[in-house]
């Protein structure tokens, strides 16, 4: 995917850790937007967005057929339903649209941390039957 050299865990973290702070909560003249407005954002602070979409981190976790779209972060799946932030701009409340922005990233996080885990895991086996 592109030049984003930033680790997907530690990005989704960061995330977390932004709404829970209240990051989408600004007083700005204008709404913030879910991924767009955060340190997640490849573009975060730049308005000139001088940096394409396709080299985010992100995209990895954005449909294939969803990537060309303006802002592919928006159709990033959250939940079984297939909900995503574009599909719950229209009906959610900010709260309710957090909600499930944070459900997410707790089941992603926790996903990603078992996987890193058993690699880790079996990295340290590997290397301990070399040893021995």
């Amino acid at each position: 995917m592109g030049a984003d050299k930033r680790d997907l865990l530690t990005v989704l973290k960061a995330e977390l850790a932004f709404l829970e702070r209240g990051g989408y909560r600004g007083a700005s003249w204008r709404p913030n937007f879910i991924f767009e407005d955060s340190p997640s954002c490849i573009n975060y602070r730049d308005g000139q967005r001088s940096k394409p979409c396709s080299e985010c981190i992100l995209m990895q976790l954005v449909p294939r057929d969803k990537r060309s779209e303006q802002i592919p972060c928006r159709f990033i799946p959250l939940n079984a339903l297939g909900s995503t932030v574009e599909s719950l701009y229209p009906t959610a409340s900010q709260d309710e649209l957090e909600a499930e922005v944070r459900s997410w990233l707790k089941t992603t996080i926790e996903g990603l941390e078992k996987k890193h885990g058993t690699a880790e895991s079996g990295e340290k086996a590997k290397a301990e039957k070399a040893c021995a």
